[in-house]
């Protein structure tokens, strides 16, 4: 069973591969999605990362938790459960 991790404090330098290669040498990254703004491209800051265990999850989050990655240190949790309820907009 897969399990998803939030990775915040990101540096706009910072690539969707770049996040793969690192998640992929604690272990097997399901999917990788870094957060960019629609219109700009740039990336807001954070991404989500889905291990393909809860073992590698926790693993991640051990090792990687104040990572430095482009001068910055990454945190990484479990991610919250996605609420879809949006406001309304008229």
């Amino acid at each position: 069973m897969s399990t998803r991790l939030f990775v915040g404090n990101l540096s706009p330098d910072t690539s969707s591969d770049e996040l793969n290669t690192l998640f992929s040498e604690i272990g097997e990254v399901d999917s990788c999605n870094l957060i960019t703004d629609r219109d700009s491209g740039i990336s807001k800051g954070f991404a989500f990362i889905e291990m393909k265990s809860l073992e590698h999850a926790d693993s991640a989050k051990e090792k990687l938790n104040g990572h430095e990655l482009h001068g910055k240190p990454l945190k990484v949790n479990d991610a919250k459960p996605r609420n879809d309820s949006r406001p309304a907009t008229a």
